[in-house]
């Protein structure tokens, strides 16, 4: 369609990516859609013909330059960027690389926005950009907050991002930040496998602290959702978001542990019996385990930096993005719950039929 808006999404083919390229094609169809990622794009994307590709690394000034060149958007949502896994969250291991995808990434991803006109961009932030300080509770978070207490380094890597994006916010160029907090939904790689492995290491019955500790979860519609709201206020509306950050979730703090026992009775566990772990013995226990893993170099569930995050209390007010971006969440815990575990039994089915059949013909 001529002079259809064109936008842009780094990491269009990852986890929440590829769902926000799914909510422009349900809301916006009029809208040109391009895909920048190193990631092929996804099946279910391509069946859409209409979605263009670029293979180009954020973190190469060049390739990301010449992809936003070609592809002359007048929107980008920034979405690509690396989240350490496991325990390597809670040390310094990763931290160059951490730094280089979102933090360099995001300057080259600004720099050829700002060389080729692009309108407006918004950026994938996180609630860690806050919460990252894990020795700390933060109930019910406004955007008051300051950014930059973080010391984790993903959360610190994210508030340096976004600090970026928003100081960049112009009349040539409208910039906001989108703050998710734990992102689950189908094609999870993270929360949901994680939780799911904790039946197999026979770690369900314990409960850490008090196992009360309020936490947000955002379900992936969601937050694809609250992108596309604010693409729209930046390019089509008022322009109000311009300049600002929004933590968005589902609105529905939970407590930890709660959240853990839902997802476990959709495989059908249920722990036999309960042990409760105070916040100090459990700090030790991690400790333990991470001289274990220095020892043996297997890696163990238990750190001294889980144990502090599954002790938080960490969740946020939503009521500014309700506000200025029209952004209420429109699938619940329960059934989004229920579709992420859904999808990852059969993910887990696909992966065991295929074991199977290496051994058959080894």
């Amino acid at each position: 369609m001529v002079g259809a808006k064109r936008v842009l999404v780094t990491g269009g083919s990852g986890f929440i990516g590829s769902a926000i390229i799914k909510a422009f094609q349900d809301q916006r169809p009029a809208y040109d859609l391009v895909v920048l990622d190193v990631q092929p794009l996804k099946a279910k994307i391509l069946q859409k013909s209409t979605v263009r590709y670029f293979h180009a690394d954020i973190t190469n000034e060049h390739e990301v330059s010449k992809a936003i060149g070609a592809a002359r958007p007048d929107v980008i949502v920034h979405v690509a960027g690396y989240v350490p896994s496991g325990n390597s969250r809670y040390n310094q291991a990763e931290r160059d690389y951490t730094f280089k995808v979102n933090v360099h990434g995001t300057e080259n991803v600004l720099a050829a926005a700002r060389q080729f006109g692009v309108q407006s961009l918004v950026y994938t932030s996180s609630c860690t950009a806050i919460t990252d300080h894990s020795a700390h509770d933060y109930p019910n978070m406004t955007e008051a907050l300051p950014v930059g207490s973080a010391t984790l380094i993903y959360g610190e890597s994210k508030g340096i991002s976004e600090r970026l994006v928003l100081a960049a916010n112009s009349t040539h160029l409208k910039t906001c930040a989108l703050r998710p907090s734990t992102v689950f939904g189908a094609g999870d790689t993270q929360l949901i496998p994680t939780i799911h492995q904790c039946i197999a290491k026979g770690e369900t019955p314990f409960i850490v602290g008090t196992g009360l500790n309020l936490y947000d979860f955002s379900f992936v519609s969601n937050i694809a959702d609250a992108h596309v709201l604010a693409v729209g206020n930046l390019l089509d509306g008022p322009g109000t978001a311009a300049g600002e950050a929004f933590f968005v979730s589902n609105g529905q703090p939970v407590p930890f542990r709660a959240f853990c026992l839902a997802v476990w009775a959709q495989f059908g566990h249920y722990p036999p019996f309960e042990v409760r772990l105070p916040w100090g013995l459990a700090y030790f226990a991690g400790f333990v385990a991470e001289i274990g893993t220095f020892v043996t170099g297997r890696p163990a569930t238990l750190s001294r930096g889980s144990v502090k995050d599954a002790c938080q209390t960490a969740y946020a007010s939503i009521e500014k993005a309700r506000t200025v971006l029209g952004y209420e969440p429109r699938v619940s815990i329960v059934h989004g719950l229920r579709e992420a575990c859904m999808d990852y039994k059969q993910r887990l089915e696909i992966c065991n039929k295929k074991a199977c059949l290496r051994t058959v013909h080894q």
